[in-house]
């Protein structure tokens, strides 16, 4: 009679992929956090619109003469672009060495996106032909936090209007590298810079064009806070 095979044990198989890792997927890069890649929050259309957008490292400095005026020209067909119409308008700016402040205001949060994004490819271009080079020149995606209050709004424009006063030494209370020249909102008589059409558009929401007046028109020789 012919002897049976060894029966063979039904060992259990040791999982070693998928999980949670410690120390597995992209190391994060040295010095800033980067932006989350979480989806965004739905956003109101009432609601104006603080975006950050921050350069690459290893760029020349954005406050430059030639490079503001091609990032005007970029910033001011923003608002008039054909894939997002009125829906999308950027409302105020100010440009640091490595980053750009925006107050923007949006239909909803697609324009909000589209609108963003297709900015951005425009200074990305008009920057890259001022310095005569090619690629990336944004280092991350870019933040955005809806303002819902009149205080918000107000601290906002403090802080993006202002913004220079945090990076550069005797900044002056107007920036010319910001959209301040066309402000009406300072405390006191203002001459507004009458030279060259905005590169901005008039806000159109409540909050972002009358409510923060509420909180009290904008001396000049205030300074940003951390928002």
């Amino acid at each position: 009679m012919p002897s049976r095979p060894p029966r063979q044990l039904d060992l259990p198989v040791p999982n070693t992929w998928g999980g949670k890792r410690a120390g597995a997927g992209r190391k994060p890069r040295p010095g800033r956090r980067c932006v989350p890649h979480f989806p965004r929050p739905s956003h109101r259309a009432a609601h104006p619109v603080h975006v950050t957008l921050r350069a690459r490292g290893g760029l020349p400095p954005l406050r430059d003469r030639a490079l503001l005026a091609r990032m005007k020209d970029a910033i001011r067909a923003g608002s008039r672009s054909p894939t997002v119409g009125e829906s999308f308008r950027v409302v105020h700016f100010s440009i640091q060495n490595d980053h750009v402040h925006l107050i923007v205001e949006a239909h909803d949060a697609d324009h909000l996106s589209r609108g963003v994004q297709g900015l951005a490819i425009r200074l990305a271009r008009g920057i890259n032909s001022v310095l005569g080079v090619r690629g990336k020149v944004w280092g991350d995606r870019f933040h955005a936090r809806d303002l819902r209050t009149p205080r918000e709004v107000r601290n906002a424009l403090v802080y993006v209007l202002m913004n220079a006063k945090k990076h550069v030494r005797n900044a002056p209370e107007v920036d010319p590298f910001s959209s301040a020249p066309w402000f009406d909102g300072f405390l006191g008589a203002r001459v507004m810079e009458q030279s060259a059409p905005a590169p901005v558009v008039r806000a159109r929401t409540w909050l972002a064009g009358e409510g923060w007046r509420r909180r009290g028109r904008i001396a000049p020789r205030e300074s940003p806070g951390s928002i």
